[in-house]
């Protein structure tokens, strides 16, 4: 595996954990969406409002897929309240 797929993930060795409920927050959607690696699962999830999206995935990771949920939405929340719309330009 190239040192590039290791660092940033591959579809090949990284699957998405099944998809949660999505949240509204300040008018954007906020969907979950923790990337399973090995026995861990990555925070990322899904920004959308107005028919843009915004994928974040951010390096931390955890070993519950529970706590890898309230971890990305609470990175998503925070990454709303700094950029707002600016999010998506």
């Amino acid at each position: 595996m190239s040192l590039f797929s290791w660092l940033f993930g591959s579809k090949s060795s990284a699957a998405s954990a099944p998809a949660t409920a999505a949240e509204t927050y300040k008018d954007f959607s906020i969907t979950p969406n923790p990337i399973k690696e090995g026995g861990h699962f990555r925070v990322a999830a899904k920004i959308e409002k107005d028919g843009k999206t915004h994928e974040l995935i951010r390096a931390d990771t955890m070993a519950s897929l529970n706590q890898a949920v309230a971890i990305s939405q609470s990175k998503a929340k925070q990454l709303i309240d700094e950029q707002g719309d600016r999010l998506f330009g």
